[in-house]
């Protein structure tokens, strides 16, 4: 059963922040209108955070009633809604009931904002509450319905993950938008709220007078700073809830392989445990170091790196914008001739992981031996044996499920590139005295093979966190 329509709509602030995304922003506030809640009771204001795509003329020209604030820098997605908040906290007390926090490249269900509002009218002891997230590009697919946190981890347990809603398969989110989207009543054990200890800020209302007692975000720049905030508001005594009968639609980070993020993962969540479940941090910093082993093992030593610099820079307290310069950027997998067209690689080995119609890799591969008589392309068997055909009249090498680590000492020195997946990559393929090509859905980067000191530096430090007395 939807929950009942609001009566008496209460006075809410929309709060967005925006970088350089004007099409996006346009869109969401064009789509603020058609919301099923008086548009008399709305205020926006729009924190923009230094684009320079045209954004703050645009909204100026368009929208000329929003309280559009420009920031002379990008201050990050912490900076831009605690511009936004420091703004909601000055105006009068009593002016707005909620604040609504939104990502500014989402979209939103006519009702998003009307079901999350009955919530809290209904439920005292609730503070936040937050919209369902769908997958935009599977928009009959959830994203998250709120979190848990896993502090040994320091990682987001997404509530119902990539979850379906069979019967809005095949469905746009633009022709979901206006539907009946209440999922308690399309997924099974499925309660029109629950409770939850984070939901993000790409959809969340929070009562006006809370969020002015929990105060701003923690200096963060990115991620975990909405994570952290709802902590703290839930120790404050409050409740956190998600809504299973409000829905927004943002883009899936399903085919984002984290690289400079990895900094602000870990240096965020290690802060957030030191003020929420600090008897975690020493399991957590462990951790952290256990990962930095693994990026030198496959070859990405300069994310390695953030690893160590995120640790250093939570134990010196250094917090906001961090200046990430990385060994290897990525480039979009249309300009991988480049590196298959390199006379000095003349033997290609291609893992069992790497998808070529999803990265568009096959086109240039084939291009490549048309061009190359003398290239030749190898690719790996599923271990056991069995053959993934992507390409025509292709070579292939046998990989055994048991015996996999001899196999890869017996490949080494016989390739002069293996192209492995982001998403799936192999220790023993990193380590065949070749280089490595890491592709993904998006992008491709070529990296060095790795090396043995790194290694061993990287396993030093991390048995030395067992008895380091820092690391307590």
């Amino acid at each position: 059963m939807t929950t009942q329509a609001v009566t008496t709509a209460p006075k809410i602030l929309i709060i967005i922040v925006t970088w350089n995304n004007k099409a996006s922003v346009l869109e969401l506030l064009a789509s603020l209108a058609t919301l099923a809640y008086p548009v008399d009771a709305l205020d926006i204001v729009v924190v923009d955070n230094a684009s320079q795509d045209g954004t703050k003329e645009a909204i100026e020209t368009a929208y000329p009633q929003i309280n559009l604030i420009y920031n002379q820098e990008n201050l990050g997605g912490t900076g831009g809604f605690n511009t936004g908040l420091q703004w909601a906290f000055e105006q009068t007390d009593g002016r707005y009931q909620y604040f609504w926090l939104l990502d500014n490249d989402v979209l939103v269900h006519q009702r998003a904002l009307t079901e999350l509002v009955a919530l809290l009218e209904a439920k005292p002891d609730i503070a936040v509450a937050g919209s369902t997230m769908m997958q935009l590009d599977y928009p009959w697919r959830i994203n998250e319905m709120g979190a848990f946190i896993n502090r040994s981890l320091g990682t987001l347990v997404l509530n119902r993950h990539l979850e379906n809603i069979p019967l809005w398969q095949g469905y746009s989110a633009q022709e979901l938008l206006n539907i009946d989207a209440d999922l308690s009543q399309h997924l099974m054990h499925c309660q029109p709220y629950m409770d939850i200890e984070y939901v993000a800020a790409a959809s969340l209302l929070i009562r006006a007078k809370v969020a002015k007692e929990a105060g701003l975000w923690r200096d963060y720049f990115i991620h975990f700073d909405d994570v952290e905030w709802c902590l703290r508001i839930a120790e404050m005594g409050y409740r956190i809830v998600v809504s299973a009968q409000s829905l927004i639609w943002h883009l899936s980070a399903a085919a984002k392989v984290p690289t400079w993020v990895l900094y602000y993962d870990n240096r965020n969540v290690l802060d957030l445990l030191s003020h929420h479940g600090a008897e975690r941090l020493r399991y957590l910093k462990r951790y952290i170091l256990k990962k930095a082993v693994y990026y030198h093992l496959i070859g990405k030593s300069d994310l390695a790196q953030l690893h160590y610099d995120a640790l250093n820079d939570f134990e010196a307290g250094r917090f906001g914008k961090k200046n990430i310069q990385l060994n290897c950027t990525y480039q979009p997998n249309d300009a991988v001739s480049s590196v298959l067209l390199d006379k000095t690689v003349k033997k290609i080995l291609v893992s069992w992981t790497v998808n070529l119609q999803a990265t568009r890799l096959q086109e240039s591969l084939v291009q490549a031996m048309l061009k190359r008589p003398e290239l030749s392309i190898d690719f790996l068997t599923l271990p056991g044996g069995k053959p993934i055909f992507q390409m025509p009249d292709v070579h292939f090498v046998f990989m055994p499920k048991l015996m996999r680590w001899k196999r890869y000492w017996q490949l080494r020195g016989h390739y002069d590139l293996v192209i492995q997946s982001d998403y799936q990559p192999s220790i023993g393929l990193s380590w065949l005295k070749a280089d490595l090509l890491y592709v993904n859905d998006e992008g491709f980067c070529r990296r060095s093979q790795p090396k043995w000191h790194d290694v061993v530096k990287a396993i030093y430090l991390f048995f030395r966190s067992f008895i380091k007395v820092g690391m307590k």
